[in-house]
């Protein structure tokens, strides 16, 4: 029981260190032009410390620009990531895990259907957006790709991407889809493993 204490005060101290580095990054973002710690950042919320940035993002931060978008991405993939690993550690999980993906989309085929019509529609999403972009029309809005992306079309997404060579200049889409692709894939894997 004293190793689960010693874990609890852990996270709440890196939460709170998370928390006051994204907002003094936040702040550097605002008023110089190369003074970020976006490494700091990225180091801190992998030590554990995404749900203080999160709640930031939340509470002073919620507008969202190109440059303040990668950081986004990766602090959300890397919260959901962190609350799953916490909820296996704490034991919240099937007695044997199973890779058996096949059979879990044979029983949840609701599942299965959703996921091939997200993935379709972000896919066409992604192509309207390219589109739009080569006749100089009004563009469907970043947030809106990502956020199609994270409700399950990231696979759709991502060949849209290099399929129609488009967004594969920014580092939110180039490097965020595949770590929101390895993000649902650990989600599925644990909603595998915990009889849902």
């Amino acid at each position: 029981m004293a190793e689960l204490g010693k874990l609890e005060y852990y996270l709440l101290a890196i939460n709170v260190i998370g928390a006051l580095v994204y907002l003094i990054n936040m702040l550097l973002y605002r008023h110089t032009a190369r003074g970020q710690i976006d490494v700091v950042v990225t180091i801190v919320s992998l030590l554990g410390g995404s749900a203080g940035m999160l709640l930031m993002i939340l509470l002073f931060d919620r507008k969202a620009e190109k440059e303040n978008m990668m950081s986004r991405v990766f602090i959300i993939c890397i919260f959901v990531i962190q609350v799953i690993v916490l909820l296996i550690f704490k034991g919240h999980h099937a007695e044997h895990f199973t890779f058996a993906f096949w059979k879990f989309f044979a029983e949840h085929r609701i599942l299965l259907i959703y996921l091939g019509v997200i993935n379709l529609v972000t896919f066409i999403v992604f192509a309207i957006d390219k589109a739009n972009a080569r006749a100089n029309r009004s563009r469907i809005r970043i947030v809106t790709l990502l956020g199609l992306s994270f409700a399950g079309g990231s696979v759709g997404g991502l060949i849209s991407m290099y399929l129609f060579r488009h967004k594969t200049q920014k580092d939110y889409f180039t490097v965020g889809m595949p770590l929101i692709i390895v993000t649902q894939i650990v989600v599925l894997f644990y909603a595998m493993n915990t009889g849902w």
